[in-house]
């Protein structure tokens, strides 16, 4: 079986970013599956161009999975300059991937993903040409998201990325979700037959009783009780509270925020934080997938946060999976669907998001408490290896995609 993936957002796990992606297709090669993967060479995470041209392997085929190759396409540089910018960059890929995936021979299946939603449209044609099944992935509500934060308000755009909502839900052989939470959307929206294979990790990268001290020792956290942010630093994720919990936090210089990745917000937010005199935040580089086991280890707990606006209550974001599989506590500031887990599982505390004050109070919860901590850390793990494992989950990708294939 050969499959194809359009994906803009990929990213190996030798690069900054989300790489379910790439886990998956490991696993599927695995089990003798070729996998062909067009992705953009600008890092959708950083903004900042990557190795790779379109039409050629961006790398050898990853170590041990020889059935896996990434194709890069063409895309307009300048991701994070503006939300014009930003379609320019999705609108580019999305013809260029075209071209790219037609390229592509005896192909079994297109598997398009979303967000970008454009990048959907080209999965669906190259299917059709193709002649094999169209699985559309949804891993965001967008439009739906953007039009909630309000960086989607242009009347055309809406109606443009609305009608393409449905059209990709109405014309995919099966729609695919990351969240249990997206299912009423997808259906009422269009979609004739849904499956849910949701975010997870993979526990087997992560070492709970590491202590981290080479990531400390690097960073000068010696001594400190970290609280570790580990992600994307956009309009989105709500980082301001976070600076704002830290500033409740500066008579406890025990305490130190870490704030790890990249994003169009990033710069804003560092600026603020001098202006604020905040000591004890901490701003680093985005590392690889592959680095993160070490600065996970090096955390006493974890933040995942998010604006408090209802649609994110339906999301399912993967670094709470990652964060659990290495067996720290989890401090969710996200109402819904993932606060179901972290409280079915005992793995952390719930803040209403937005609370500076309910999140600075949690910390100082676990910090004065770090037995408790690690407890908690310890019932994430075992919540992780029982319930969302990514073998046992991309087991059940493999099986979705020989149904479809079979047909």
């Amino acid at each position: 079986m050969h499959i194809l993936l359009i994906h803009q957002a990929f990213a190996a796990l030798s690069e900054p970013g989300g790489t379910r992606h790439h886990e998956l297709a490991r696993f599927l090669a695995e089990k003798g599956v070729r996998v062909t993967v067009i992705a953009s060479p600008v890092s959708y995470l950083t903004g900042k161009q990557g190795a790779g041209s379109s039409d050629v392997p961006a790398n050898p085929p990853f170590p041990g999975t020889g059935n896996v190759t990434i194709l890069r396409a063409y895309t307009y540089p300048a991701l994070h300059r503006s939300f014009v910018h930003r379609v320019f960059s999705f609108v580019s890929f999305m013809v260029a991937s075209l071209w790219t995936g037609l390229k592509v021979h005896k192909v079994d299946l297109v598997w398009g993903t979303s967000p970008p939603i454009f990048q959907g449209l080209t999965a669906w044609v190259l299917a059709r040409l193709k002649r094999v099944p169209f699985l559309f992935e949804v891993r965001d509500l967008w439009p739906a998201f953007a039009m909630q934060v309000g960086v989607l308000r242009n009347p055309w755009l809406v109606r443009v990325s609305l009608w393409l909502e449905a059209f990709l839900y109405r014309h995919a052989d099966r729609v695919m979700v990351n969240s249990p939470g997206f299912i009423d959307h997808v259906r009422t929206h269009g979609a004739r037959q849904v499956s849910l294979i949701p975010n997870g990790a993979d526990p087997s990268m992560f070492d709970p009783g590491a202590n981290g001290d080479t990531f400390r020792t690097a960073h000068g956290l010696e001594g400190k009780f970290i609280i570790l942010y580990a992600g994307a630093h956009g309009m989105s994720n709500d980082l301001g509270v976070a600076l704002e919990a830290a500033d409740r936090l500066r008579y406890h210089p025990e305490i130190t925020l870490v704030l790890l990745g990249d994003g169009k917000d990033k710069p804003a937010l560092q600026v603020r934080a001098a202006e604020m005199e905040l000591r004890n935040v901490d701003f680093l580089d985005p590392i690889a997938k592959l680095e993160m086991p070490g600065a996970l280890a090096a955390a006493d707990a974890c933040l995942a946060i998010l604006k408090p606006i209802p649609l994110y209550a339906t999301v399912y974001p993967n670094k709470v999976f990652d964060y659990m599989a290495a067996g720290r506590a989890v401090i969710l500031a996200i109402d819904g669907v993932i606060r179901e887990v972290i409280e079915s599982s005992g793995a952390g505390i719930f803040v209403q998001p937005g609370d500076a004050a309910a999140l600075a109070h949690a910390i100082l919860t676990l910090a004065g408490n770090p037995e408790r901590a690690r407890e908690m850390g310890k019932l994430g793990r075992q919540y992780v290896e029982a319930h969302f494992d990514r073998s046992a989950l991309a087991e059940q990708l493999l099986q979705l995609m020989q149904e479809l294939t079979v047909k």
